[in-house]
């Protein structure tokens, strides 16, 4: 029996010397796709289009640090598609990828995006819609993608499996990460796996368990 093809699909492509997990999502009906964080390497990029044969729509950004949107704006330009998000907050993050200072070695160049996001946006890749979820507290602009349907979150680096984001950035704040995934997170269902910014995959409630910094009894 064969199985039936899920309406969302993602491949994972680990970029820069960050090991970044860059994300090629599209939609099987239509074979139109985007790249999540899209922060270099591009190389690597092209190449996962041409083995999936997805035809790349857009680009769309968690957040604004070099990692994960260095070369978002001239991967776009090259592509000829737009970029979608993040959040406006973090504007001087994108501002900054032109500052050699900022870069740790990255190659980057500053960018404006052609829609920035806010909580309760939608984003669509072909067929299929995104639920945007703003959840400050790595960056202030942070947004998170949602795929309903397939139970598939891009959670950028708010929460990684076993761990959480860092929030010792200038505009992060610890507080306001863990309120960001206590409560903007976890109510989506513990049956989400997520993608995070490093790192293998997990799902909420494997997180809720067991993560040091977010687990549930943490907070009874």
């Amino acid at each position: 029996m064969t199985q039936p093809v899920p309406p969302l699909r993602a491949a994972i492509i680990p970029v820069t010397a960050f090991e970044q997990n860059c994300s090629l999502v599209w939609c099987t009906r239509t074979m139109r796709g985007a790249f999540v964080d899209p922060g270099g390497d591009l190389d690597k990029l092209r190449l996962a289009l041409d083995k999936t044969g997805v035809t790349l729509e857009k680009i769309i950004l968690t957040h604004g640090h070099m990692d994960h949107c260095g070369l978002a704006g001239v991967f776009a330009r090259e592509m000829g598609v737009p970029i979608e998000g993040p959040h406006a907050a973090d504007l001087y993050w994108i501002e900054s990828l032109d500052d050699p200072a900022r870069r740790y070695g990255l190659p980057g160049e500053s960018f404006t995006p052609d829609r920035w996001l806010v909580d309760g946006d939608t984003v669509t890749i072909g067929n299929q819609v995104l639920d945007v979820v703003h959840c400050p507290g790595h960056t202030p602009g942070h947004v998170v993608f949602v795929h309903a349907p397939s139970k598939v979150a891009m959670v950028g680096d708010v929460l990684f499996a076993g761990s959480i984001g860092r929030s010792d950035f200038p505009g992060g704040n610890h507080q306001q990460l863990l309120a960001s995934i206590t409560g903007k997170l976890w109510p989506l269902g513990d049956d989400i796996t997520f993608i995070p910014g490093h790192g293998p995959t997990s799902t909420f409630g494997h997180e809720r368990a067991t993560n040091p910094f977010v687990a549930d009894k943490n907070f009874g």
